[in-house]
């Protein structure tokens, strides 16, 4: 079977809605401008997250002139312009109580703006030039402010499978694919979790390597339509056949990934599994 990349995806603001692409240009750090900004306590500098605040899920960010500006569109306030400050004042930020060194601030109006969108005093940050994050796992890579990994890969098959499995409880419908967040989906492969035996991969121009299997939190369960919470699926059934020991008993969906090979990614692209993890 000819596996194929189905969707590319990328999210400038950290637990904001995403934007889909036919092509990407694929960094060290992972898709270009993915994940490059952040919303954080105006307080302590701690990063803001849909597991807390899910209307950042509705929150809209469009990419402008090369990274130069950002479009912001979210319901309730009304739409900003931001001109991006790579010299914004530097701001401590930290990510689940671990700290990540400085960022730069990007001012007063469009913390203002978060702020009110998200109901809590908030700023917004961005990565500096020189920000150096490794990842961790098999492969640990580099990432911006990405939970850890730099590109998290899943497939229509493992979909396709819990959708089947939410579906046969009769209680719930199925889920789309953007409650897991992915930036990169294959189809093609008709076993589910295929995702998760890939080792190394060749895809465009970009070589990725295995780092970790995802495992998830609540944010599946936010509608990332509305910003609002409508679990408990999918987590309710992958609980039954997706636990991770390993991983305190969390369940997990898709596989993360590190860039070994910059280059760039198009929707179509053949996928060449160059190694899988037990061969």
């Amino acid at each position: 079977m000819t596996i194929t990349v189905r969707e590319l995806a990328y999210y400038p603001v950290k637990g904001c809605a995403g934007t889909t692409v036919d092509s990407a240009q694929v960094l060290g750090t992972g898709l270009e401008h993915d994940r490059t900004f952040m919303v954080v306590d105006a307080a302590d500098g701690s990063f803001r997250s849909q597991r807390t605040h899910p209307a950042m899920a509705a929150i809209r960010v469009g990419v402008l002139d090369g990274g130069a500006a950002l479009a912001l569109t979210a319901e309730g306030v009304e739409p900003l312009r931001l001109d991006v400050d790579g010299d914004g004042a530097r701001r401590d930020v930290s990510m689940f109580d671990r700290p990540l060194g400085l960022a730069a601030d990007q001012g007063d109006e469009v913390a203002e703006w978060f702020s009110d969108a998200l109901g809590v005093k908030s700023r917004l940050v961005r990565v500096v030039p020189g920000f150096d994050r490794d990842g961790w796992g098999d492969t640990p890579g580099k990432v911006n402010f990405a939970d850890a990994h730099a590109v998290l890969v899943t497939s229509t098959a493992s979909l396709d499978d819990l959708n089947a499995r939410i579906t046969a409880r009769g209680d719930a419908k199925p889920v789309p694919m953007n409650r897991f967040r992915p930036n990169i989906v294959l189809t093609g492969d008709d076993e589910p979790h295929f995702e998760d035996r890939v080792r190394r991969m060749l895809l465009g121009t970009v070589e990725l390597a295995h780092s970790t299997r995802a495992t998830r939190c609540a944010v599946p369960m936010v509608d990332q339509a509305t910003g609002h919470r409508a679990g408990p699926e999918p987590i309710r059934t992958l609980s039954t056949y997706r636990r991770e020991p390993e991983f305190n008993n969390k369940v997990s969906f898709g596989a993360k990934n590190a860039v070994v090979c910059e280059g760039v990614l198009t929707v179509g692209d053949v996928v060449e599994v160059a190694e899988w993890l037990g061969a």
